[in-house]
């Protein structure tokens, strides 16, 4: 289930992120160990996370995701193995709130999109996932909560 979306304006944030390329199927396997891998590098850095973390699909291929994992922070992080600092444009975007459990999201995308298309809307290609809660913050998929976002054409 979505939340009925909006538009609105998402501000340049700076992030530690690691960019991946793998095969649909491997996408379990490699964002827990990522996700670990910026949280080590912000730590032995000194720098907190500035908000949930999120991942920026960079082109949709059904068998392939090419994406960035990412986690906000408030000061520049220093490139550390995969880690590398980054930041997200300032950017206009429609964003829903999706409830449930992560296998649901392929559904939730296609409501999304269908209600962007029936708003007559343009957006750009890729897309974001900002996990606000998740399994580290409740062991109920219930409780789980994704923003979903793309970028609004000009």
């Amino acid at each position: 289930m979505i939340e009925k979306p909006k538009i609105t304006n998402s501000p340049e944030q700076l992030i530690a992120m690691i960019h991946l390329t793998v095969a649909r199927a491997e996408i379990r396997n490699v964002m827990g160990p990522g996700l670990s891998e910026i949280h080590a590098a912000l730590a032995a850095q000194g720098i907190a996370a500035a908000g949930s973390w999120f991942t920026h699909h960079l082109r949709m291929d059904p068998k392939v995701f090419d994406f960035e994992i990412c986690v906000p922070v408030k000061s520049p992080v220093s490139a550390a193995g995969r880690v590398t600092p980054g930041k997200t444009p300032d950017m206009k975007v429609v964003r829903t709130v999706y409830h449930g459990d992560y296998e649901a999201l392929g559904a939730a995308w296609g409501e999304f999109d269908e209600w962007i298309k029936k708003e007559g809307l343009t957006t750009e290609p890729g897309l974001w996932e900002r996990y606000t809660v998740g399994p580290e913050s409740s062991p109920d998929p219930k409780a789980w909560r994704t923003e979903l976002s793309r970028i609004i054409s000009k």
